[in-house]
This record gives C-alpha cells, structure tokens and sequence, in this order.
C-alpha cells in the first residue's frame, strides 16, 4: 500500500522501543534514568502495586531516550518464612515468585530495558564495597541488643521467626513483629512463652546479639541539605518528607534521626563482608539486611544489564534520576538511601524526581490476598478485558493527590463511553469514510505539507485550540502529571469529534463541496496520526493498531498540528479500537474477585435522573445519540480536569483557572440538558 509521509526532521519518532540494546548517556545532553519500586518476591502484585510505581514508570520512559529499570526484591525475613510455609528454599521461592513478576508485567505491556532480581553476584558485590566504605568513612557503629535464640536450632531468631503470645492483648499467635490481634508493633523479646516458627517445641530464650548501625544521626545535616536541594531542582510530587514550602515534616527526621540497623541474624542475604576490626568475629554468619540492600538494586540490576553501569550511577552531571513508587516507599528513596549515598563519598546519581503515589483501594475496602479480595497478577489478562483497557483505566484513577478506589462500574464505563464512544469513534468513523467513499486513499485537501495555521479560514478555532492541547500535553508529561496527560489526550479526541460534527462531514459533504471535505478528512487523519504518538506511552497497543490501520510508521509527538499524511496516502483497513463490555458483567467480577458492594458504592453506582449525575458511573444511562455520548465524555474529562487543578499549590492565577474551567463544565452540563430534552 502507498505511504505518502512528509519527509521532514522531527516527524518520525526515532526513539528505540523498551529492551532494546544496552545504552549508554551521552555526554552533554540530560539522560533520564528511571526506577520503579522493586516489588518484594514472596506473592505476586496487585492492581495498586502496578498503578504505584511499574505502570506509572513505563507512561513516563515512552516517548524518550531513557533507561528504565526495575526487579524483585529477594532477600530478607519475609522470604525465609515463607520459604519455610511453602516447604522449598528461599532461592526457590524467589524462581517462582520472580517469573510470575515477569509474566505479569509483561501481560501490562510494561517496557523496562531490563527487569532483573537481587539474589546476584554483582549485587552482592556492590552491597559489601559499600559497606566497607561507609566503615572507611567512620559511618558505621556496633550496637547490642537483646534477641530471641532458639537453643534446638543454635541461632538467633529473626522477629518474623518468633511467635508467641501477646503481651498486650494476649492474642496466642503474635507475630515477633507485629500482633494481627491488637494491631501493635512488637519486639519479639516482649512474646509471652515465644514459639521457634521452624520447630514449635524447640526452647526460646533471650541473649545479647551485635550488630552494625549507620549512623543517621551524624548523616541527617547533610541529608536534610541534600532533600532540600533535590526537591526544589527536580520538583518532587507531594509526599511524606518535605511538604511545598520545603519545610521537612517527616516526624523521624523532626524527631532527630537515630543509627538504623544494617545487619540481621539471617542466612538467606548478603554476607556481611570483614572491615578488618574487632566486630569481624561477632559479625560471621549474618547478612546485610534487607531495608539496607533493596535500594541498592537499583544499581546492581543495572550493572546486570550492562558492564558499563557507573556511567549510569555516577554522572550526576549527564544523568538525571526519576523514581516511581507508592507512598509507604517514600522514606527509603529520600531519607534513607540518600543517607547511604551521602556516607559512601562517591558521585552517586541521586534522585532528582520523585514521584509517589497514593493508595488505589478495591470496591470500597483493600486489597487482601488472604481474602481473596481484588484482581492480583495473571487475574488480569483472565478477565477477558484487553489490556489497552486496564491500563487506560488504572491511569485515568492514578491516586497522585489521594487515594482513589477501584470500581467496576467505573472501568466498565470507561470502555464503554470514553474508550468507545470518544477515542474510537474518531479513529474509526474517520478512516471508514476514507475506505468505503475514497477506496482507501486520501484525497487532494489543498493543504501544503507542514504546520497548520491557526489563522485559517475555515478551521482556526480548531487549529488553535489542538495546538494549546498539545502543549498543555507536552507540559503535562515533562512534570511527570500522567493523569493529566492522559486527560488531555482525550479532550483532544473529543476536539475532534466536535470537529468532524460542526464541518458536517458525510456524503452531502462530499458531493455539495469535495474540496472541503478532504480538508476536513487530511485534517482529521493527521489529528488521528497524532493521538497515536500521544497515547503511546499510555496503550501501547492502541497506538499499534492505529498506525496499522493508517498504514503509518511511528510518529513523534509534536508541538503543533500539522499536515504530515499527504494526498495519495492510502490506509489500512478500519476496525473497531474498543468493544462494548456489558454493565451486567461488574457484578459477576465482583463476586469472582470478591468486591461487595455496600450502600454507598451501590448509590454510587445506581443510575441516576437526568440532568443531576454526580459521577462517571451515573451519567452514562440509557439509550443516547453519539451527540449525548461525545458531550457526556466531554463532561467527565472537564471534570477530571477541574480536579487536577484543584489538587495543585493555591495561587491567585491558579483560582481564575479554576473558575474558568468550572464554567465551561456548566456549560456543557447545559448543553446536555438540552440534547436530554430534545
């Protein structure tokens, strides 16, 4: 089939695709190096976990020259007890886990350059250095404390080793921990009659263990320097540690830092490597713990990745560092490792964006694997739901300012009336009427390859207004807003479908005016070519059978509107991007992944009487014309937008946007009850 491409720089995209071949920073230029959160490899992730740190990463490394890495977080005590449930190895434990991890991220389309593990060499190796240079530097101090030892096994019992009764409420199966029974922390030396997990006939006592600490609280003047700088040069997201004034509100860091533990009575871990002092003896036979080496697989699954790793590590100058993650991660990533880094004396590659998230819930409660409550791993991908779906839905209710709650009714109606009923039906009422009225080639329109004026004749208003779109899209994605940048792109199909609405686009058209209608038709398309690039990095899978039915390589996002598919270009074949799911189907995934629907989801989610919806699952009821339907998906993205706004810092600018906004959304509310009503 004939490709007529404006040949041009800067049209095509020439970014490699995620997990290509090993790259490298070039120096003088801004690398952009990213990290997700590694998940922990004792169980498989959940819908909250993914939309926390994986997802939102891979949004972020598309449309970029990046290196995106991430992996599974082997070491620890919660491996080893599991291992030991399961009655197989911690290493084997870590294989299963570590490919289900795999297989599953791989399902969401979720592009790291290299998804590795901890349990390796070079791990191993990058912890103990180190650690041999935070003792060099005079970082490190031993500490006594009190453990339980289990005198059958001839070794001390980490606290998740230990059960035993409450000393507070006197539930009988305490954890060393944490006590399920009354919710409080625990320090397994305070279990009444404590129990050895492994033999529970086997004699606990008490004795003395040493071990090593850094020391945060000589570190935390130059901690605290460093978190003010970062902040303020890379713009963090809202978190836990330093709020907008840069004042840090962390209550560890208000209270004075204390040294943290850095060594566990453990064998599934990194041994801890000799310092050549006195401690070397007491510290044979344990391991580095795991708060202290997870972080450190950031580098060290790098270094799996290529030999060249320290010119991604240390080049502060060429490289900069965003991060990924839920907000329970957040002190690890800005305190803590810092701390690390900071005691280390090297030219580490420090974060420089942080971006968390708040929690996603499940139909009005949490996710529990013990409950079998919420989609966890490969349930996904059994669902039958395409994955374009997911991701579209998960993205559009990211919790970047709050928590937000996973509905679905809410999914269901994000398919049926935004993916559907707004995306698809541009793309595809745009490309059959080019396949069946023009047997699959574009028509001559006039228009002179390039830009587009926002002075023209017939279309300036449109021009503009996708032109002001894409930048705010642009401005969206380079702070890292993904939810607003999601919102965005559907405003901008929804632009469209205005567009081919008002020019009356048909075959009156085509007969009354030809010329114009290939104006509208060369327009729309190119507008088309652009959604793919701009929802690439959101449904990849979209994006690919778009340019498919265009018959279009890939594209670059650009900055304005412009003719770039020419005359005598010829298409693919139109299909549908989206299926309607049935609203009745939100019930039977309920009951299979355990949603119950309580009173206040079951209002919510109940129709409602025209002209007073209140979210997105009540306003789309009933039978509509594609005029209702293009003008409620308007609505819902007005809204969404509106709320964005609402949870940015307070200006006076700011407030005039706000009311602005909320008057646009009156006014299509009212436009709406006039369609209702006709």
């Amino acid at each position: 089939m004939a490709q007529k491409i404006r040949s041009a720089d800067g049209v095509l995209q020439v970014i490699p695709p995620p997990g290509s071949p090993a790259t490298l920073p070039k120096p003088g230029e801004i690398n952009v190096l990213i990290t997700s959160a590694l998940p922990y490899c004792n169980n498989v992730p959940h819908l909250g976990n993914i939309i926390g740190s994986t997802l939102s990463a891979d949004v972020f490394s598309r449309n970029r020259n990046t290196l995106y890495i991430c992996g599974t977080d082997e070491y620890g005590t919660a491996t080893e007890t599991q291992a030991l449930k399961d009655k197989v190895t911690p290493k084997e434990l870590c294989d299963k886990y570590h490919a289900l991890h795999k297989e599953t991220y791989e399902w969401f389309q979720i592009g790291f350059d290299y998804f590795g593990r901890t349990s390796t060499q070079h791990h191993t190796e990058i912890c103990q250095e180190i650690y041999r240079n935070l003792g060099k530097h005079g970082y490190l101090e031993s500490q006594n404390k009190d453990q339980t030892y289990c005198e059958n096994c001839s070794k001390f019992l980490a606290d998740r080793f230990v059960e035993g009764t409450c000393p507070h409420c006197g539930y009988d199966d305490a954890r060393g921990d944490q006590c399920d029974g009354c919710s409080r922390t625990l320090d397994a030396v305070e279990l009444i009659k404590p129990r050895c997990l492994i033999d529970k006939t086997h004699k606990v006592v008490t004795r003395t263990s040493t071990h090593m600490y850094i020391k945060l609280d000589t570190l935390q003047p130059k901690t605290e320097e460093w978190i003010k700088k970062s902040w303020k040069k890379g713009k963090w997201s809202p978190n836990s540690v330093i709020n907008a004034d840069g004042e840090i509100v962390d209550a560890r860091m208000k209270a004075g830092l204390i040294p943290a533990p850095l060594t566990r009575d453990l064998t599934w871990g990194v041994p801890v490597p000799p310092l050549g002092t006195p401690e070397d003896e007491v510290m044979t036979g344990k391991v580095l713990y795991v708060w202290y080496d997870a972080p450190i697989g950031y580098p060290s699954i790098t270094a799996n990745y290529t030999p060249e790793w320290k010119q991604w590590w240390f080049n502060p100058e060429n490289v900069n560092l965003y991060q990924f993650m839920g907000k329970d991660n957040v002190y690890f990533h800005t305190v803590y490792f810092p701390s690390v880094q900071l005691a280390d004396g090297r030219d580490w590659t420090t974060l420089h964006h942080l971006s968390t998230t708040e929690y996603l819930n499940y139909e009005g409660g949490k996710f529990s694997k013990s409950r079998n409550r919420g989609v966890f791993g490969p349930q996904a991908k059994e669902t039958g739901i395409p994955v374009s779906v997911w991701r579209y839905y998960l993205l559009s209710t990211r919790p970047e300012t709050a928590d937000a709650m996973f509905s679905w009714a809410d999914c269901i109606t994000a398919n049926n009336n935004v993916l559907l009923n707004n995306f698809g039906n541009f793309v595809n009422r745009v490309l059959k009427f080019i396949s069946s009225q023009y047997n699959g080639v574009l028509p001559e329109s006039g228009d002179q390859p390039g830009p587009l004026s926002p002075n023209d004749p017939h279309d300036a208003d449109f021009i503009s207004e996708v032109n002001a779109l894409l930048k705010d899209y642009i401005d969206a994605m380079e702070a890292v807003k993904l939810r607003l940048g999601l919102q965005t792109i559907m405003l901008i199909s929804n632009r469209g479908n205005q567009y081919l609405q008002s020019s009356g686009l048909g075959k009156a058209l085509m007969t009354e005016d030809p010329t114009r209608c290939a104006q509208v038709l060369s327009r729309a398309l190119n507008l088309i070519w652009v959604l793919s690039s701009l929802v690439y990095p959101y449904m990849p899978a979209t994006s690919e059978a778009i340019l498919q039915q265009l018959n279009a390589p890939a594209r670059a996002v650009p900055e304005v509107l412009s003719t770039d598919i020419l005359a005598g270009h010829t298409i693919g074949k139109p299909e549908h991007l989206f299926k309607r799911i049935d609203d009745n189907i939100a019930e039977k995934y309920r009951q299979r992944f355990g949603g119950v629907e309580t009173k206040e989801t079951a209002a919510e989610n109940a129709p409602k009487t025209k002209g007073k919806a209140k979210n997105a699952a009540s306003v789309f009821t009933g039978e509509k014309s594609p005029e209702m339907l293009a003008k409620e998906a308007e609505i819902l993205e007005q809204g969404n937008l509106i709320r964005e706004l609402k949870s940015q810092s307070k200006s006076a600018e700011l407030d005039a946007k706000i009311k602005s906004e909320v008057d646009v959304l009156k006014k299509l509310k009212a436009e709406l009850t006039t369609l209702q009503q006709s």
